[in-house]
């Protein structure tokens, strides 16, 4: 009598067996947990209607409350802040990855004398730490009259976002082939007209994370926003939490509520450029 053998399936190179499949998917669960937590976290002090609620948390079950934001919405400047925020935000954006892309594709395809000493200083003005700036950054704005303006604050963030994102989207054009370039030249295209037709449109992932840096660098910084805007309508909305702490007590819960707000435009913003985020994070990592 014949006994026939199953054949052991072979495992793939790189494929993990069922305990390490379980260990890594134990261990991306235990990750996703952690980073949810504080902003699960923040949501649920944001329900309590007592500025003390967050010291004694469980107390928040029993009465729960949007009136926070309420609060919120209708007695602050809130409106005001998404206002300045958005203005602020969407120019540093715009300006920045405009200068960011030009910069970086000339760098990247122009070899002109000195270029590669001129990514050298770009990446020497982020060694700077923040003290050290806004005194200079205060004098140079007020000689221009644009401290208390939208502008000023924009050029003020533009100086931050745009080496960084010139050393990114250089990167990234160092990936696309320079047989694209040659092509458009022999289609009577000139090197503005091959950037702006043929290169920007492949390099939308490096652009969206050099937009997403951009809008986060502005949206979220505290220090140059301080102290460069001086008109309460005109706070962002880093600023604007600032006043809902006094000298003998903070308004947690109303701060906890305009945090979760203020998440609204930025998790708006990254849905739209999170299908190209991902591969502009890593294809600009070595050079094709």
């Amino acid at each position: 009598m014949s006994t026939t053998t199953t054949p052991q399936r072979t495992r793939r190179r790189g494929e993990l067996g069922r305990a390490g499949s379980l260990a890594s998917h134990g261990i991306l669960i235990v990750a996703s947990l952690i980073a949810l937590f504080p902003i699960a976290w923040l949501v649920f002090l944001s329900l309590g209607p007592d500025s003390d609620d967050y010291l004694h948390p469980a107390g928040i079950w029993k009465k729960m409350t949007l009136g926070n934001y309420s609060f919120v919405l209708q007695h602050t400047e809130f409106f005001d802040w998404l206002k300045s925020s958005l203005i602020v935000s969407l120019g540093t954006t715009v300006i920045g990855v405009t200068i960011a892309a030009s910069t970086g594709y000339a760098v990247s395809r122009m070899r002109f004398p000195g270029y590669r000493k001129f990514m050298w200083v770009l990446l020497v003005t982020q060694m700077f730490p923040i003290a050290v700036l806004i005194v200079p950054m205060y004098q140079i704005l007020a000689d221009l009259q644009l401290i208390d303006s939208y502008l000023g604050l924009i050029l003020v963030y533009c100086s931050t976002a745009v080496p960084y994102c010139a050393w990114l989207l250089k990167g990234y054009f160092d990936t696309i082939p320079f047989e694209i370039d040659e092509a458009g030249r022999v289609d009577g295209l000139n090197p503005f007209g091959t950037f702006a037709r043929l290169i920007l449109p492949l390099a939308k992932p490096g652009l969206a994370v050099a937009a997403f840096y951009s809008f986060l660098t502005a949206f979220g910084e505290v220090a140059f926003a301080s102290t460069f805007m001086l008109s309460d309508t005109k706070y962002t909305f880093a600023v604007g939490l600032q006043t809902f702490v006094s000298e003998h007590d903070a308004q947690r819960n109303l701060m906890a509520a305009t945090a979760v707000l203020i998440a609204i435009p930025v998790a708006a913003f990254f849905y739209l450029v999170q299908k190209n985020l991902v591969t502009g994070l890593t294809a600009g990592g070595t050079k094709g």
